[in-house]
């Protein structure tokens, strides 16, 4: 059974098209950039629609709920099944709170540790969203601008 993912791009227009991501926090990612940054969204079990781990996810890694209106952009099958959604809004990036998760870190010293899933998100413009997002997720932004044309 494939591992399942889904998620929200958020999106607005002005001063141009940009995306909301967030960088993937925890020990891994903190000195990376390139290719670090993620569609807010998050893993789920075959038995829970898409569409609601979606907006959980949002809420969860972002602090805030998804705006109500929805435009699908389908699913791209990797290492995941990850389904996303895109919808416009704009909010505060600095004001992002994430919820945290549990890591044994240093590896193998006992200690466990909370990390949050996103430590922090920006505005993107297109051409700088293709250099943040994980390359798994690329194929999402240029359905965002067919969806949007």
């Amino acid at each position: 059974m494939p591992r399942l993912s889904s998620g929200i791009l958020l999106f607005r227009r002005e001063p141009e098209l940009q995306v909301l991501l967030g960088h993937m926090g925890g020990p891994f990612w903190a000195r990376k950039d390139e290719h670090a940054w993620s569609i807010p969204k998050g893993e789920h079990g075959p038995e829970e629609d898409a569409l609601t781990a979606a907006r959980r996810e949002f809420a969860e890694e972002i602090g805030s709920a998804s705006p109500a209106e929805l435009i699908p952009l389908g699913v791209v099958k990797g290492s995941k099944t990850l389904t996303v959604w895109a919808a416009e809004g704009d909010l505060d990036a600095d004001a992002v709170v994430s919820n945290t998760f549990d890591l044994e870190w240093p590896p193998r010293s006992g200690r466990v540790q909370q990390f949050p899933e996103v430590d922090r998100a920006g505005w993107f413009d297109l051409a700088t969203a293709r250099t943040k997002l994980v390359k798994g997720q690329l194929a999402f932004l240029d359905r965002l601008v067919d969806a949007l044309a």
